[in-house]
């Protein structure tokens, strides 16, 4: 392929995997939307949090449950303590008079802790939930309703995300408003491709265990309910509210998402058969996000072999973006150039996490799993609301 083509098609294929998609999934949910039809409804639902050293966050995360307006005698807590060696344990102890039940089983990983607990849980739903976030007094409720639609099989919630107060949190907040807008328009056209991990409802019966070393439970779980028939919805009004991170934990967990897709294409190789409702959007979105460092990469290159007259033009405003990346790390904080370079470091550092990420294809999965490390808790920042979308 001759190199004004190859940049040409190249240009073409990132413009639809960062705008063009987005923009028509957008006009596509706004004139053929499946709404939900929530009506009240109640169900019980058992709560389950699995939890490592979780002291930090615990006892404010299980009172947001506690003060949910939902009947107490239709709602149980279920705290499955995995491995942890700080006070978790004593703190979910604490509550057992308010029917919160502790379960401890050996450190074995996430996906391990929900299936040792499922089978303790006496609900016809069950909330999946982590134990940073906290969720609003009507976001079970809301969750339930929706349930009421029998083509339901997730309802996840919006994770909204305290005030950030660095250049470096603001825009890992930015880029989240824009993966929740093309969350939004997809469940509204019919479903995600997954569930928002911290705030997902569940109907017991279709859950399947999860491979131990599975790194995207909150992808595994919904997509064996998807591929069952069932629709995974998102619930807007249904709110959690987390801690902004910095640039660095939302690179380990973007290298742990990207590496979780792969591993996602061994297990599911019906995403890509005809029976899959979702096959277009998981190719534009999933796989075109894998392939993004490679067609940035392609983009440059094919540049400097373009005829002298368009060679410069091509090559000056890549070099710049990627100059600002790397000037971005030694840009003092507060500056006004640091609010020029934060952004493209953001999209710079999210990106590569996508090359990182073929780690998982030499080193055991378990190993990409990384605490994510947040700010202040959430109840010391104010909280602003993702955009109507």
């Amino acid at each position: 392929m001759k190199a004004p083509l190859l940049f040409l098609c190249t240009g073409i294929a990132i413009f639809y995997v960062l705008i063009g998609y987005p923009l028509l999934l957008s006009l596509w949910a706004r004139f053929f939307a499946r709404p939900v039809r929530s009506r009240d409804y109640l169900a019980s639902v058992s709560v389950i949090i699995a939890v490592r050293n979780g002291e930090r966050w615990l006892r404010r995360k299980i009172e947001s449950l506690l003060a949910q307006d939902y009947p107490a005698e239709l709602r149980e807590i279920i705290i499955v303590s995995d491995g942890s060696t700080d006070s978790t344990e004593a703190i979910a102890a604490s509550y057992q008079r308010q029917g919160v039940r502790l379960l401890v089983v050996p450190a074995g990983g996430k996906p391990a802790a929900l299936n040792a607990a499922v089978p303790h849980a006496t609900g016809e739903l069950l909330l999946l939930t982590d134990v940073r976030q906290v969720l609003e007094p009507d976001c079970l409720r809301l969750l339930v309703c929706a349930m009421a639609d029998p083509e339901v099989g997730v309802a996840s919630g919006d994770l909204r995300i305290a005030h950030a107060e660095g250049e470096e949190e603001e825009a890992t907040k930015l880029y989240w408003r824009y993966e929740n807008s093309i969350r939004a328009n997809m469940a509204r056209l019919d479903s995600m491709l997954g569930a928002t991990g911290p705030i997902n409802l569940i109907r017991r019966a279709l859950y399947v265990p999860i491979p131990p070393d599975c790194l995207l439970d909150d992808v595994y779980l919904p997509l064996s309910v998807h591929l069952k028939g069932y629709r995974l919805v998102l619930i807007p009004d249904a709110i959690a509210i987390d801690e902004p991170s910095d640039l660095r934990s939302e690179f380990r967990r973007k290298v742990r998402t990207q590496a979780g897709v792969l591993q996602l294409l061994g297990t599911f190789p019906g995403l890509f058969s005809s029976r899959n409702r979702l096959r277009f959007h998981f190719v534009s979105l999933k796989i075109g996000r894998l392939l993004l460092p490679y067609f940035l990469a392609i983009l440059l290159l094919s540049a400097f072999a373009l005829p002298a007259a368009w060679r410069w033009w091509a090559i000056f405003p890549q070099l710049v973006f990627w100059m600002l990346v790397l000037i971005d790390p030694f840009t003092p904080a507060g500056s006004w150039f640091k609010r020029v370079t934060a952004l493209p470091r953001a999209f710079g550092v999210l990106v590569s996490a996508a090359l990182y990420a073929l780690k998982i294809l030499f080193v055991p999965p378990r190993r990409l799993w990384i605490e994510t490390r947040a700010s202040s808790p959430p109840s010391e920042r104010s909280v602003q609301p993702a955009p109507k979308v």
